[in-house]
C-alpha cells in the first residue's frame, strides 16, 4: 500500500470511529461471486424517541480557507464539498482514493454495518490494501494466520498512532448534520448516528484477543477461523484479528480515544 492510500484509510477510521475503511475491500477472504444485496437494516418496530444517548452538539461548517461560515450542502449534493473539505484538513491524497458519489451514505451505511456479517460490496467507499492476504503453514495441512499477514498493518497502524485525532473529530462534528439524515434515511427515522458510532466503537473494542497461532481452515474455496467462536464474529471484528493483537491493540486505543471526544 502507497503512502496515499494508507494516510486516506487513516483519516476514514478516525473520521467515522472505525477502523472500518480498511475492511472495505481488504477482507480475509476473496468476494463471493454475488455480493450481497441487502444493506439496509431490518425493519423494527420504532422504540419510543428518549432523545440521543450520546448527543453531539451540531457545530457550524467553517470554510477551512477562510474561517468563514458556510452552509452545509443537501446531502445528496454533498460530495464535492465533502471531498473539498476533507482534502483541505487533511490533504488532497487522503481524499483522492474515495469513491465519488454518495460518500456520506457509503460510509455511515459501512459503519453501520460493521457489526454485521457482511458488507455489501457495492457500498464500498474506498480501495484496498495492494499486499494479498497471506497464510502460513504450520504444517502441510494447518494453514495459520500469522505475523507475515500481520506486517500488511503495520505502517498503517503506525500512522494511526501518530495522527492528530481533534482534526478528523472536527470534520465529523461539522459534517454530523449529514451523516445524522444519512442515518435517518437508511432505516432510522428515530435513530442517532453518533449513538450508533459510539455503539460499534464498543463492539470493535469487545474484540477477543485471541492465543497464537491462529488456525484457519479451508473447507471450500475460502478460507475461515477453525475456531467457530472466531468465524462467528462479525466482520468488524474479524478485521481486527487479521492485523494481529500488537496492531489491533494500537487501533483499540485510538477508537477509545476517538469515543472520548465524540461521547
Amino acid at each position: 500500500m502507497n503512502n496515499s492510500e494508507i494516510r486516506l484509510l487513516l483519516a476514514l477510521l478516525l473520521l467515522i470511529g472505525l477502523g472500518a475503511a480498511w475492511y472495505y475491500k481488504d477482507v480475509l477472504l476473496p468476494p463471493a461471486a454475488d455480493p450481497v444485496e441487502s444493506v439496509a437494516p431490518p425493519v423494527v418496530e420504532p422504540d419510543v424517541d428518549t432523545g440521543p444517548r450520546y448527543p453531539l452538539p451540531e457545530t457550524p461548517a467553517e470554510s477551512a480557507a477562510t474561517g468563514r461560515l458556510v452552509p452545509l450542502p443537501p446531502l445528496d449534493d454533498s460530495d464535492a464539498y465533502f471531498l473539498i473539505e476533507l482534502g483541505a484538513a487533511l490533504g488532497p491524497a487522503m481524499e483522492s482514493l474515495l469513491v465519488r458519489d454518495a460518500v456520506i451514505d457509503r460510509l455511515v451505511t459501512t459503519v453501520d454495518n460493521l457489526p454485521r456479517d457482511k458488507i455489501a460490496e457495492k457500498i464500498r467507499p474506498v480501495g484496498s490494501l495492494e499486499r494479498a492476504f497471506v497464510v502460513e503453514d504450520a504444517d502441510e495441512d494447518t494453514p495459520i494466520l500469522g505475523a507475515a499477514n500481520y506486517s500488511r498493518y503495520d505502517e498503517l497502524v503506525a500512522q494511526v498512532s501518530n495522527t492528530d485525532i481533534a482534526t478528523a473529530v472536527d470534520i465529523y462534528r461539522r459534517f454530523y448534520p449529514l451523516f445524522q439524515q444519512s442515518y435517518q434515511r437508511l432505516g432510522y427515522p428515530d435513530g442517532y448516528f453518533n449513538d450508533r458510532v459510539v455503539e460499534v466503537i464498543d463492539h470493535l473494542l469487545g474484540t477477543p484477543e485471541p492465543g497464537e497461532p491462529v488456525y484457519l481452515v479451508r473447507p471450500n474455496v475460502l478460507y475461515e477461523f477453525a475456531d467457530p467462536d472466531l468465524e462467528a464474529l462479525s466482520s468488524g471484528q474479524k478485521l481486527l484479528l487479521r492485523m494481529g493483537p500488537a496492531n489491533a491493540s494500537t487501533i483499540k486505543q485510538a477508537l477509545r480515544d476517538f469515543r472520548d471526544q465524540i461521547d
